[in-house]
């Protein structure tokens, strides 16, 4: 024997049910519809809202039963008023006739002496230069002085 049972399926629905029907519009008195427009507008003012503010009792009335197209709009398309632009200074980067002023990299310095006899490595890869007078003792035991 099989028991089979019945899940309900994402994205499907029953069909028992039937659909809802709209209520109908209530019939409302020509002077509670004139309330509820005043009411309206008011409201309307109070959140800065004016352009949809109606001007009569008939417009109120229409939008009320959806008969209104009143606020529908049209596409527009975008237009800018004025393009910002940056004023932008050109500068010359060397003056044409500055000849005798050199901008190219300074010339490494070195060293053309004869006092410097060598380079001695003291602890923690120090380099110390040895001199033509230095004791090379100093440097092999690592004093400083």
């Amino acid at each position: 024997m099989c028991n089979m049972t019945m899940h309900i399926v994402k994205g499907v629905y029953t069909t028992s049910k039937k659909p809802k029907k709209k209520k109908k519009a209530e019939k409302v008195s020509f002077s509670a519809m004139e309330l509820e427009w005043r009411k309206y507008n008011k409201d309307m003012r109070k959140s800065h809202c004016h352009n949809l503010q109606f001007a009569t009792l008939k417009d109120y009335i229409e939008y009320r039963s959806s008969k209104s197209k009143k606020f529908t709009k049209e596409f527009k398309e975008y237009v800018p008023e004025k393009t910002y632009e940056r004023k932008q200074h050109k500068y010359a980067s060397i003056p044409p006739t500055a000849t005798d002023i050199s901008f190219s990299k300074p010339e490494r310095p070195e060293y053309t002496g004869d006092y410097i006899v060598g380079i001695a490595t003291m602890h923690k890869s120090n380099s110390v230069p040895v001199g033509r007078d230095d004791n090379p003792k100093d440097y092999s035991t690592m004093r400083r002085n």
